[in-house]
């Protein structure tokens, strides 16, 4: 049977690129690294959220290895996240962890009938300003997250970190055939267990699990008065983890030159998160600091280093989990920073940039970036940061539109001529641009260079008529394009607007 014949079954019969010894040695490495910065999050968030490690833990295997399959950008890591533990923190405190896993598996079924109804357009309505504060505002948390592991810990740790950071800047000059972050991690490792150095390790941040996840249901009553409670808090999975993922994504597009498919990533977090809920998981979504070091410090591309990064994750947890536990904790940080610092924009806030960026791109991101650093949620920034830039593009097209008259030769009518978009922000000058008083009897509203968006321009144009009535006059609008017509034809008139 020729494929030319059959070319649908060509995309499955290719080879994948990660079957090419060198992509596939790059990620099983990028993979190995991801596991292991994993584990003192996963671990960090379970604490986060207020329950046992294992529940953190398992949560980043499920989410890993599920969204390798289902999501819709390769190389993007999913786990679980702090925003994510800060969502159901409070229904943990009030309710306990049945209820978390109920809300973890009501708010992956609402992501996949989000992703049906098509939320991931959405994304094209976030500029890039918001999302050059997004980054920014990451990066800077990520870099804040490691302070603590900095503080109050024996002097030793600070030249472990200065060592690590040495290596992961200076190996990659030299060769790139192994992942520096994992070179660090290895390196040090060895020095603290070798010097019996008594230095802050991974086994200190929390208990690693000794057995596999088990499948079932939560214990909780299914009736109307669970689903009350757990609802609000699913829809808080649902939305905070289908923003992180497709920021996460788009971000990911950037870096990588390629597309990616979000409404496909939509419902893959969904059926995770459902995957991770059957399990006791406490839910996820994508993790942009362990993605960057996937893709940007350990060249990953596809989803085989996603894929293992949730094998390795639990091998590590489960099997190794001794050894794991003697990792020291100024290793992991070391790599986090450098994660922080090439995450972050720098040319966004240099002097030169900033001087030829208009002022409103300016505020956006600076909005984004303080709501962020305020709330320590990465959802709340993007939504004040987009909210920020619909006052700039309101007040922006506001002063678009112009208002022109003529006086006919005979001297009997006014012809004014509007141009711009009509809307909210724009109508409510409108109503002073006309000379009322001393205009003649009859007035021409010339429409042709105009659009008339809502209400309360078909209001400011009613408005205007009534106006000039009062005065004896008449007025006609003439020329309005279809869409505009319909709209005036549906409303003047009803909208109750007096002189």
């Amino acid at each position: 049977m020729s494929s030319a014949l059959f070319p649908a079954l060509r995309p499955r019969l290719s080879r994948p690129s990660w079957l090419a010894p060198k992509v596939f040695r790059t990620e099983v490495l990028a993979g190995l690294v991801v596991a292991l910065a994993l584990i003192p999050e996963a671990i960090s968030f379970s604490i986060l959220a207020g329950v046992d490690p294992t529940v953190g833990l398992f949560a980043s295997f499920t989410m890993a290895v599920t969204i390798a399959v289902c999501g819709g950008r390769p190389a993007m890591i999913s786990a679980a996240t702090g925003a994510i533990a800060l969502v159901v923190a409070p229904l943990v405190r009030e309710h306990g962890l049945d209820h978390l896993i109920a809300a973890v598996l009501l708010g992956g079924l609402l992501q996949v009938i989000l992703a049906a109804l098509g939320v991931a357009r959405l994304m094209r309505f976030i500029p890039r300003s918001v999302m050059v504060g997004f980054v920014n505002a990451l990066a800077i948390l990520i870099f804040a997250a490691q302070v603590p592991h900095l503080l109050g810990v024996p002097w030793l740790v600070y030249p472990l970190v200065a060592v690590a950071l040495a290596i992961m800047v200076g190996l990659p000059r030299l060769t790139r055939a192994v992942p520096a972050p994992l070179v660090a991690i290895v390196v040090l490792t060895v020095v603290t267990v070798v010097a019996h150095a008594g230095v802050p390790t991974v086994g200190d941040e929390g208990a690693l699990p000794d057995s596999l996840p088990i499948l079932g249901l939560p214990q909780i009553p299914w009736t109307l008065d669970t689903l009350a409670v757990i609802a609000p808090y699913a829809l808080g999975i649902a939305l905070v983890g289908l923003l992180e993922s497709l920021m996460t994504a788009k971000l990911v597009d950037d870096i990588t030159d390629t597309p990616s498919n979000k409404t496909r990533e939509s419902w893959g977090q969904g059926v995770a998160n459902i995957v991770t809920g059957l399990f006791g998981g406490m839910g996820g979504c994508a993790m942009i600091g362990q993605t960057m070091i996937n893709v940007k410090a350990s060249g990953a591309r596809t989803r085989l280093s996603t894929f293992l990064a949730g094998v390795f994750l639990l091998i590590l947890v489960v099997v190794l989990g001794d050894v794991v536990a003697v990792i020291p904790m100024a290793a992991l940080v070391a790599v986090m920073m450098v994660v922080a610092v090439s995450t972050f924009d720098w040319h966004s806030v240099a002097p030169a940039t900033l001087r030829r960026m208009p002022y409103g791109e300016t505020i956006v991101m600076v909005v984004t970036v303080v709501m962020t650093l305020a709330t320590g949620n990465l959802a709340v920034g993007v939504v004040a940061g987009v909210l920020a830039a619909m006052v700039v593009f309101a007040r922006r097209v506001a002063h678009l539109v112009t208002v022109t008259s003529v006086l006919d030769a005979d001297g009997t009518t006014r012809v004014y001529s509007v141009r711009g978009a009509l809307f909210f922000a724009s109508s409510n000058d409108l109503v002073h641009q006309f000379d009322y008083v001393n205009d003649p009897d009859r007035v021409v509203i010339d429409m042709t260079h105009a659009h008339v968006w809502d209400a309360s321009s078909v209001a400011a144009l009613d408005a205007i008529g009534q106006k000039y009535a009062t005065r004896g006059k008449t007025v006609e609008i003439v020329e309005l394009n279809q869409p505009s017509a319909r709209l005036h034809g549906t409303l003047a008139g009803r909208l109750g607007v007096g002189d």
